[in-house]
């Protein structure tokens, strides 16, 4: 078990996707994000969701990311923020997101 203390320290926050590119030297499937967080700025994410959702689908909408992670290096890019997903029946990365508009940066608690 952890402590409220240590989920606090996970900072999750409500963005939205303003742009979606490929991402050819991935290893599997993926897109490369860009993703607005209002007050806290556009960032970066690498996702492996090409099996689920095409890119036109994906603009504007808004997902959950784990914003305070160290950047990581994946083939050419840097991502700096984790999008979060659960996995569908086939093992698919399906996003987590909102039902309702939200303001963009909003903490998730």
């Amino acid at each position: 078990m952890i402590q409220y203390e240590d989920f606090a320290k996970v900072e999750m926050r409500v963005g939205k996707i303003i742009q979606v590119g490929d991402f050819p030297k991935a290893r599997k499937p993926a897109y490369q994000l860009t993703i607005d967080f209002g007050e806290y700025g556009l960032k970066h994410s690498s996702a492996q969701i090409k099996e689920v959702y095409k890119k036109e689908k994906l603009l504007n909408r808004l997902v959950i990311a784990v914003t305070n992670f160290s950047p990581k290096q994946i083939a050419n890019f840097i991502s700096e923020v984790l999008v979060l997903g659960v996995n569908n029946e086939k093992g698919q990365v399906v996003l987590l997101h909102p039902d309702k508009e939200v303001p963009l940066g909003e903490r998730v608690y």
